[in-house]
């Protein structure tokens, strides 16, 4: 069976060529026998593979069901970002390391818990900022990152409790007084703020 890897490509390259590939392999019989594997590695770099030798590799079930704005609408999502962030004050590169650890770039990913699209917002959070499709990549964009702006406001510009609040719900911030001691609120703050860094040091 022929091996097909794809390593180092960067989040911000993400090309066309990529998805057609995924695309090809998925629909061949060289996938068959184990599909496509993919991880993130610690300077935020997607790694493709159908030969997971990385103990890191897991299965990448999306591109089962690929969206077909992932690779190709990308300068269209940096330009939502860009004008979205400036609306609100904030750090593009923190709106991207964002999306980046909640949904992957995938703009109609979808969480056990029911989060959905870019910035994974969750129907409830979807109604009270009257985004009427969350998989709409410039409604969801727009509702993300104007919740965040929100809970930064909310807790005093501190922004470790909003994105911990962004994970966990600002009740339970509000309630243990500080990040809750959830085990993947702690992660999820941890991630965010490690890929923000690499980001801003690109």
């Amino acid at each position: 069976m022929a091996t097909i890897q794809f390593f180092r490509w960067s989040v911000s390259g993400i090309q066309l060529f990529v998805t057609c590939a995924l695309l090809i392999l998925c629909n061949s019989g060289m996938t068959s026998a184990g599909g496509i594997y993919s991880f993130v590695d610690e300077n935020g770099r997607w790694h493709f593979s159908n030969v997971p030798a990385d103990p890191r590799y897991g299965l990448t079930k999306q591109f089962r069901h690929i969206s077909p704005y992932m690779a190709g609408n990308y300068t269209e999502f940096e330009k939502i970002i860009s004008e979205t962030a400036t609306q609100y004050d904030l750090d593009p590169d923190l709106i991207r390391a964002i999306i980046q650890i909640e949904s992957g770039w995938v703009p109609d990913a979808r969480s056990p818990k029911g989060a959905i699209g870019l910035m994974q917002l969750m129907p409830q959070t979807s109604s009270n900022l009257a985004v009427s499709n969350p998989l709409d990549p410039r409604a969801n964009i727009q509702g993300g990152t104007k919740y965040l702006s929100r809970l930064i406001q909310q807790f005093r510009g501190n922004l470790v409790l909003a994105l911990a609040a962004y994970n966990a719900g600002p009740n339970k911030v509000e309630r243990y007084k500080g990040i809750p001691p959830y085990p993947e609120t702690r992660r999820y703050v941890r991630k965010v703020l490690k890929q923000w860094h690499k980001y801003r040091s690109d």
